[in-house]
């Protein structure tokens, strides 16, 4: 065996291999929804405030079921929910702590004021 084969080989059991992708967090912006919804992607649209208990339970909810990269393909777009008021209506959400699934184009779901892990769980399966 060549001394550079010799060399591959002994390194092979060290190589770390790269963090798997994680879900996208972005603000909400028209483009960015419209983008991927052309694109056929899983949406959530998170429609929270800053001061809102359960839109903070929800996000942890969200990093931990998404965390490790489980559904590396998912967008979640944060709506703020006292700056966007025309985009939150738009999406005939009611109050903060709303939470919105599409695949592409298609609504899938929604739940409102609950930050119940196993029931975004399922929302979250709706949009696969």
């Amino acid at each position: 065996m060549s001394p550079l084969r010799l060399a591959a080989a002994l390194a092979a059991p060290f190589v770390i291999a790269a963090p798997a992708a994680a879900a996208e967090f972005q603000n909400y912006t028209p483009q960015a929804f419209a983008k991927a919804q052309a694109q056929g992607r899983p949406i959530l649209i998170d429609v929270a405030a800053n001061w809102c208990p359960v839109c903070a339970a929800q996000k942890k909810a969200l990093e931990k079921i998404t965390a490790g990269g489980a559904m590396p393909n998912l967008l979640i777009l944060r709506v703020d929910f006292d700056s966007q008021k025309d985009v939150w209506k738009k999406f005939g959400a009611q109050k903060q702590s709303t939470l919105i699934a599409y695949k592409g184009r298609k609504e899938t779901g929604r739940m409102a004021y609950d930050a119940s892990e196993a029931k975004i769980r399922a929302l979250l399966a709706t949009t696969a």
